[in-house]
């Protein structure tokens, strides 16, 4: 299985509803950093997450971080 497509350099801060939400953990989505379905076949599949109120919430858009699908920093040592 091939590393993740990294959709960008910085986090994705979003207003979000409260419920279930589908992050892309494979990077190929058109709609970042929500999943489309795009990872058919890439072993990479989306990470379910619920939000029991509205919240704004940052998420990962390099893909390597630690507390998928939220945002840990890692993307600051990616650009080192």
């Amino acid at each position: 299985m091939e590393s993740p497509r990294s959709a960008g350099s910085a986090p994705r801060i979003l207003p979000l509803e409260a419920g279930d939400h589908w992050w892309c953990a494979c990077g190929l989505s058109d709609h970042q950093p929500m999943c489309d379905g795009a990872h058919k076949g890439t072993g990479h599949g989306p990470v379910k997450f619920k939000l029991d109120e509205p919240k704004t919430v940052a998420l990962c858009l390099c893909k390597r971080t630690a507390t998928p699908p939220f945002c840990d920093g890692s993307h600051a040592r990616l650009q080192g």
